[in-house]
């Protein structure tokens, strides 16, 4: 079974997870009233994190996500970040919650930033954007497949062709890449 941990594409035949979330950029006119009433039928919530290059003010991002990390807590939901030059404020608010589990998608850190993430047992979903940025391939490289999750997110790019891709840049088969993500994903979402 192919899993797309972050998809965008509605009409994928990958495994996918339904989450609803406010995301950053719209932290500011977000209803967390829809969120909640949506809690009990949805896999996650997310897409929730900080993006410090957006024009939404940092405080207005704080508070809708931790009110959506009290949310997926209450309702004991894993979560799907979305975290953009935030690495630190997003791991700091984040290790203030008991969650199930902790995705950030379309991870496009370093090294030790993946680190630091999996130490914290976080798990992190690369992506299209992963081809873009040698410090990110060298972070999917080092990531424990036991920690890890592929990802089309917004790409047309079929998400078969990005596990052969990172499979390739990690030396392993894609058969090996599926199984892993398979497992993460039972064990998250125990299906």
């Amino acid at each position: 079974m192919i899993i797309d941990i972050h998809t965008h594409n509605k009409q994928t035949r990958a495994q996918t997870i339904d989450c609803e979330g406010i995301h950053p950029w719209h932290a500011a006119s977000g209803d967390i009233a829809f969120v909640e009433r949506r809690a009990s039928e949805i896999d996650a919530i997310g897409e929730i994190g900080l993006d410090f290059a957006c024009d939404v003010p940092r405080e207005e991002q704080i508070a809708i996500f931790q009110a959506q990390l009290a949310l997926a807590e209450r309702e004991q939901k894993p979560i799907v970040l979305h975290c953009v030059r935030a690495f630190e404020e997003v791991v700091r608010v984040v290790r203030n919650y008991r969650l199930p589990a902790v995705i950030f998608h379309g991870f496009i850190g370093s090294k030790e930033q993946a680190q630091r993430a999996v130490a914290e047992g976080y798990y992190l979903s690369f992506g299209e954007r992963t081809f873009r940025s040698a410090k990110t391939i060298e972070a999917m490289r080092t990531t424990p497949l036991s920690r890890l999750f592929v990802e089309t997110d917004e790409s047309a790019t079929p998400i078969e062709e990005i596990y052969a891709r990172l499979a390739e840049l990690r030396n392993i088969s894609v058969a090996e890449l599926t199984a892993a993500t398979e497992e993460n994903f039972r064990l998250i979402f125990n299906r």
